[in-house]
């Protein structure tokens, strides 16, 4: 008897014990997002926001050591090359070479025929700022880039088919170009001064604006407003490669004064170079959306047509000439 009920007993608990397994398996399969102490913490795959981030704040750091690593060598063997071999002997020529009016006009010169053939103009305007400085060195500017803005403009006028179809290989920007021959005065304003202090090629950008419907007067007030942040830029630039040239080659010496106005005006132009760089990304960025306009662009389908022929607005500039 003994026996018969010590065999039940086990079969009893091997009974319960197997409806217990099953019990828990059914409990771990039906009850699954709690959590189970006993298995093994599988970390969640990362979220498209956190790897976004993680993308993003690794290009930063790769793009700040490449731009670190040139400054490093830009500092330590290019300028003082250029400094030495180019930029000293170019300075003790003017000074000899020309009379300051004479060079004034060579530069008004360069500044007006550089962009018609699309050489950048940047080592006229650091020769205007480090020889005639802030005053003389901005009229020069201005004047030498209005005229070297006027030109392509007019001269874009006869080729302007040719320009059209360059510009279809890039229907994007050509759309983001009719977008800002769009709307009233202002605007064509206000969107040329941003496209002359974005990154975008000026000499290119009085090309291309031609095919568009975009009015003189806007174009060139819109032109010159935008050159003004960067005619200054460059005298500043320009002033500050003269000192530093005359310290290393010549016999000025900068007081302490001296280096901490060089020292903190450079990191001021530097501030304003970014700030000006992000407000005109954000800008462009609101008008390639489409929210300035109304019209969103669209890589995959981008409607872009010539604006006036070119007779038709010769004869339409003319007309509000005489109208106004």
């Amino acid at each position: 008897m003994m026996t018969d009920t010590s065999q039940e007993l086990v079969k009893d608990s091997d009974h319960t014990g197997h409806h217990t397994r099953e019990n828990g398996e059914y409990i771990r399969l039906v009850m699954s997002d709690e959590p189970n102490p006993t298995l093994p913490h599988v970390s969640e795959p990362p979220t498209p926001s956190k790897s976004k981030s993680s993308q993003r704040w690794t290009k930063i750091l790769t793009l700040c050591i490449v731009i670190g690593l040139v400054v490093f060598i830009s500092i330590k063997w290019v300028l003082p090359f250029l400094f030495k071999k180019v930029l000293y002997p170019i300075m003790k020529w003017e000074a000899t070479a020309f009379g300051r009016p004479v060079l004034a006009l060579v530069l008004v010169g360069s500044l007006a025929l550089f962009p018609v053939f699309l050489i950048p103009s940047g080592p006229s305007m650091w020769l205007a700022g480090m020889i005639f400085g802030y005053g003389i060195g901005f009229v020069i500017i201005i004047a030498g880039t209005t005229i070297g803005m006027i030109l392509p403009f007019f001269i874009g006028l006869f080729f302007r088919d040719r320009i059209h179809q360059w510009l279809e290989r890039w229907p994007k920007k050509a759309a983001i170009l009719r977008l800002a021959a769009e709307g009233n005065w202002f605007h064509q304003f206000r969107v040329v001064a941003l496209f002359r202090v974005s990154p975008f090629p000026y000499t290119i950008f009085n090309y291309a604006i031609v095919v568009t419907s975009l009015r003189f007067w806007p174009y060139i007030c819109g032109s010159v407003a935008g050159m003004i942040p960067e005619a200054f830029l460059y005298i500043y630039s320009g002033r500050l490669i003269r000192t530093l040239a005359e310290v290393n080659y010549g016999n000025h010496h900068l007081t302490p004064v001296q280096i901490v106005y060089n020292v903190i005006s450079f990191i001021i132009a530097i501030i304003t170079v970014i700030a000006f760089t992000l407000y005109t990304k954000k800008a462009l960025d609101t008008l390639e959306n489409g929210e300035s306009t109304g019209i969103p662009i669209s890589a995959a389908h981008v409607s872009y047509e010539m604006g006036k022929l070119p007779h038709e607005r010769s004869n339409h500039m003319v007309l509000s000439s005489f109208v106004s």
